[in-house]
């Protein structure tokens, strides 16, 4: 029967999600049961593309990221795929009508890290950063509005901000393996390899500003939707709490993490400021 295989794939996009990403497994399970599964399907779709340009160093990335593309669209076409990641995401896709523009603005960000290493003007920043960050960020607002346009008109700056705010907390927290390991360098006119405080502190107050626009937004989102990123965000604001407390120099040696005790307590914090209507 169709439905068991249609269980089975959205079974391996919550397994992506879990095995992936303690963080945004737990910030998903605060999400209400209607809309939860539709995260693991978007979240696995983009953690399978980030994957193949990110770590599969021994096969030809080129050809598997084509392939997997290729797939992509055959999948939406078809309304069913093979494989099962790609066959839970496109029926996320079609539920919420998400728009062809954003996943495949997500690619072409994804297919930038095949062979681009720096990025040298503000231009070049933004739009890598909309299609990596900010397109998934709309993804999950289509889900978490359930089709309401108006609404989702409503909340797009403020979701774009919010998905730059995360990623660019997770190109200062990755310094140290994206400069080393990948040769990549996301932040224009920041040299890396004398990574001042004065630079590290710009670097913050931006993404401080992405964060306070991003807030606004997750006080207007649905109740369904409204804790999980609540809880989201308070994970990534810990984070750049940790940062800002973190010397220049150490921040490209090491990467800063929030241990899973603290987590746990943020998950606290943020149900109680939900429930006693903080947000």
């Amino acid at each position: 029967m169709k439905s068991i295989f249609d269980t089975v794939s959205y079974s391996c996009s919550k397994i992506v999600t879990n095995s992936y990403s303690t963080s945004f497994s737990l910030a998903s399970k605060m999400l209400s049961d209607s809309i939860r599964q539709d995260i693991y399907n978007i979240y696995g779709f983009v953690r399978f593309a980030d994957e193949i340009v990110d770590t599969f160093h021994d096969y030809d990335k080129e050809k598997l990221f084509n392939d997997f593309e290729e797939e992509m669209y055959k999948a939406i076409n078809n309304k069913i795929s093979l494989n099962p990641i790609l066959n839970a995401f496109q029926k996320t896709v079609h539920q919420y009508d998400i728009e062809p523009e954003l996943y495949e603005a997500f690619m072409k960000s994804m297919r930038l890290d095949l062979y681009k290493t720096k990025y040298l003007t503000e231009k070049e920043y933004k739009e890598y950063i909309y299609g990596s960050a900010d397109v998934v960020g709309l993804m999950c607002l289509r889900v978490f509005v359930n089709g309401n346009q108006e609404k989702y008109n409503e909340l797009k700056q403020s979701a774009m901000y919010l998905g730059s705010a995360f990623q660019k907390v997770n190109f200062l927290r990755d310094l140290k393996a994206d400069y080393e390991d990948l040769d990549r360098t996301y932040f224009p006119n920041t040299d890396l390899n004398q990574l001042d405080e004065a630079s590290k502190i710009r670097i913050i107050n931006e993404i401080e500003e992405d964060f306070e626009k991003g807030l606004e937004g997750i006080l207007k989102l649905p109740i369904e939707a409204k804790f999980g990123v609540y809880t989201a965000f308070t994970y990534y604001r810990k984070l750049l709490n940790k940062l800002k407390k973190t010397p220049s120099k150490d921040i490209k040696n090491t990467r800063i993490r929030v241990p899973n005790y603290q987590k746990f307590g943020l998950l606290a914090k943020s149900y109680f400021d939900c429930r006693l209507k903080i947000i």
